[in-house]
């Protein structure tokens, strides 16, 4: 990348945020909304909803608390581990794969522990961030965000996750050894 694209990057990243906030403050002038009762709203609609999923939240940090202690994290990822070698994916970043659609918290964990492991300008710190940028938390979003709506079917999306998923992780590999040349 050229030093006067990336210095450009650079400055639109440090402005990124003031101008989405001025420019809602900003449409929020033009169609005349009173923006301070708009967010308190917003935000007391936000603590029912946080009060409604604390019960699926447990529960899915509970499940993956059991997953990393009992060792069949670790039994997974040996197990994987000829495919992940197959696609170039570097093995320790699998735990952050099978992790990453369960939980963001357990896979921000697992992440910072392959940054100070093997540091972020490897490539295995590279791959796991791209991971974490690439892909969502799937089983999380269908136990809380459904849960807390009364949604109960959710076969199609949890099917439509999984792909998107699967896409994001090969995705995040091929675009590392691309960019970076792992």
């Amino acid at each position: 990348m050229s030093n006067g694209f990336s210095a450009f990057l650079q400055e639109l990243s440090n402005w990124a945020i003031p101008l989405i906030a001025g420019g809602i403050v900003l449409i929020a002038l033009i169609k005349k909304v009173k923006l301070y009762e708009a967010f308190v709203e917003g935000a007391k609609e936000g603590f029912n909803v946080g009060v409604r999923i604390i019960p699926y939240l447990v529960a899915i940090l509970c499940a993956i608390a059991f997953f990393r202690a009992s060792g069949a994290l670790d039994v997974l990822t040996a197990a994987l581990a000829p495919i992940t070698n197959f696609l170039g994916m570097p093995p320790e970043a699998l735990p952050m794969a099978v992790v990453r659609p369960l939980s963001g918290s357990g896979a921000l964990g697992i992440m910072s522990e392959l940054i100070n492991t093997h540091g972020a300008d490897s490539f295995i710190g590279r791959v796991a961030s791209t991971m974490m940028g690439s892909t969502e938390t799937t089983f999380y979003v269908l136990a809380v965000y459904f849960g807390s709506v009364g949604v109960s079917k959710v076969r199609h999306a949890l099917w439509a996750g999984l792909l998107a998923d699967v896409a994001g992780l090969l995705a995040a590999v091929w675009i590392c050894r691309v960019v970076f040349g792992g």
